[in-house]
């Protein structure tokens, strides 16, 4: 059986690779970003580093901040209208998998036309979309280096999975510097979606050798570092290996696919509005035992 492997041009890895990235995409040429995130990253004035981050190197951005939790086709776009009010050429999502997803969204329709639910399903684009930088605040859900957006239609309560592979960002970053301030909450719930991708990812019927080398090294990391970086989360070694270990559940889960457990946990997510990472956290046993219990 044949197989094909998913996964952006250029990745950056650990601590620095933020100033790293700043380089690189002066060197790609881009003149105006727009910063797509949420509220509480721009309040928190994450945004704001990042675009002076750009000033720096001679590169102009605005922000869009409306990139909610479940990220809407409202959100997309909004981000949309704004992307071409100010004339951006490319497109930095920064945060974790709500305004990744969001960005996806606005890259893929500012060159494919069209409303994003237009989208919906297996490869649906005829084009590229618009460059996309995803720097990454979270250690879990990998949308910073993966072919998925999911976008939640308010009008169906339905949330949208957008499998393409032109929504596969340029270059991704994760310094896990940016992942100290994440409350225990927050990091418990992302370090579960990200066990939960890389569980899903072995056991899909369309596993390869490569994916479930990644799958179960994300599984060893996780199980090492997830409970100290709960725990302390300035322990820099713990957030880094979460960052690498969730970058691998997506390597694996982006070229594999998922189950059951994302199934209803996008079902329950699109319907009542609920956090991600807490509905895999709370199916993930649940399935896990019933498949076993039949298998």
């Amino acid at each position: 059986m044949s197989s094909t492997f998913f996964i952006p041009a250029v990745n950056m890895m650990g601590a620095g690779s933020l100033d790293e990235a700043m380089v690189a995409i002066a060197n790609y040429g881009f003149r105006k970003a727009l910063i797509v995130t949420d509220v509480g990253l721009a309040r928190a004035g994450v945004a704001e580093k990042v675009a002076a981050l750009l000033a720096a190197a001679d590169i102009q951005s605005v922000v869009f901040d409306g990139a909610q939790p479940n990220p809407t086709v409202g959100n997309v776009e909004k981000g949309l209208a704004q992307l071409r009010d100010s004339a951006c050429d490319f497109i930095i999502s920064l945060g974790g998998g709500s305004p990744h997803d969001c960005a996806k969204g606005i890259a893929l329709c500012a060159t494919n036309g069209g409303n994003i639910a237009d989208y919906e399903g297996v490869d649906r684009s005829a084009k590229p979309q618009l460059p996309l930088v995803a720097i990454n605040t979270t250690a879990g859900t990998a949308s910073e280096m993966t072919r998925f957006c999911i976008i939640t239609d308010e009008a169906r309560h339905v949330k949208m999975a957008i499998v393409d592979r032109n929504v596969t960002p340029l270059l991704s970053v994760n310094d896990p510097a940016l992942m100290v301030a994440m409350p225990k909450g927050l990091t418990a719930a992302t370090g579960m979606d990200a066990l939960t991708h890389a569980i899903e990812a072995y056991v899909s019927t369309a596993a390869t050798p490569i994916t479930d080398a990644c799958a179960l090294k994300a599984i060893e990391l996780i199980s090492a570092n997830l409970r100290t970086a709960v725990e302390n989360g300035s322990d820099m070694p713990a957030r880094e290996a979460m960052a690498y270990a969730q970058f691998l559940a997506g390597m694996a889960f982006n070229n594999a696919s998922l189950g059951y457990v994302h199934a209803m946990a996008h079902q329950l997510g699109g319907f009542y509005d609920l956090p991600h990472g807490v509905c895999n956290a709370v199916l993930l046993p649940h399935v896990e035992s019933y498949n076993a219990s039949v298998c």
